[in-house]
């Protein structure tokens, strides 16, 4: 019965949605192919002879929307969807704010050492299994695709992000269990430029960690102790699916 009572205090706290909703009309990234998403098509109906009901087909690419990455989906060979139980679903949330940064230099920066270390000295030491979520509140350009990749007139992307070395703190010396962040892609911008790949998101998923991307309403989440839940359909040998993403907070 403790659990029972477990429930009710949680049913009692504040619940934050972290997942965007998604229609046919929601952006992906582009080099999905066009018609790779088809939702709500009804393949039998209310006025049917055999039972009176609604059935739809849904037809969307892995990563779509809020979705979370697999090891597979960069590295072949590497873990899938089918090595991740229910209990790699629910973690202590810790939020780190880029938004000063970005009002202050622009877009093109990068969560670095040094901003964890100056979150750590104003709320204590990251949790071991933590997830760490980026905020850079450009969940707000959502749905807008040219505003999320935030293309200059050559066509370059402006988005801000992770940078290596912060990661590789987090879960190497940190032992965090995932990653997130409210953009298309994992890696600064202008870090992917230099690096001519998405070397960030390339090592997290090459060293077996999960992330979750495109995420929304980190605004309304308290920095530091909440719990994240994120779920994604049982679909084996996924390299990402879409993720509900929850946040519950005091």
């Amino acid at each position: 019965m403790s659990l029972w009572s477990d429930l009710a205090n949680l049913k009692s706290c504040r619940w934050v949605e972290l997942s965007h909703p998604l229609t046919d009309e929601s952006p992906y990234w582009a080099g999905i192919p066009a018609g790779s998403v088809e939702l709500c098509r009804t393949v039998f109906d209310y006025d049917e002879e055999m039972l009176s009901c609604r059935i739809h087909t849904y037809k969307f690419p892995g990563q779509f929307g809020t979705h979370v990455d697999f090891p597979s989906h960069f590295t072949p060979g590497a873990a899938g969807s089918e090595a991740y139980g229910a209990a790699d679903m629910a973690m202590p949330l810790c939020v780190i704010d880029l938004t000063g940064k970005i009002a202050e230099a622009g877009p093109d920066v990068a969560v670095d050492v040094a901003d964890i270390e100056a979150w750590e000295a104003e709320h204590g030491r990251i949790p071991e299994g933590a997830f760490v979520a980026l905020r850079t509140d450009w969940h707000l350009r959502w749905p807008d695709n040219d505003a999320l990749n935030n293309f200059d007139d050559e066509g370059g992307e402006h988005c801000p992000g992770w940078s290596l070395p912060a990661l590789q703190f987090l879960y190497e010396e940190r032992r965090i269990a995932m990653n997130g962040h409210e953009t298309f892609d994992t890696d600064a911008s202008y870090l992917a430029a230099e690096a001519g790949d998405l070397a960030c998101e390339r090592w997290v998923l090459d060293h077996g960690h999960l992330q979750v991307e495109v995420m929304t309403n980190l605004d309304q989440v308290p920095e530091t102790g909440a719990i994240v839940f994120v779920s994604w359909p049982r679909i084996e040998g996924a390299t990402g699916l879409p993720a509900r993403v929850v946040a519950i907070c005091e």
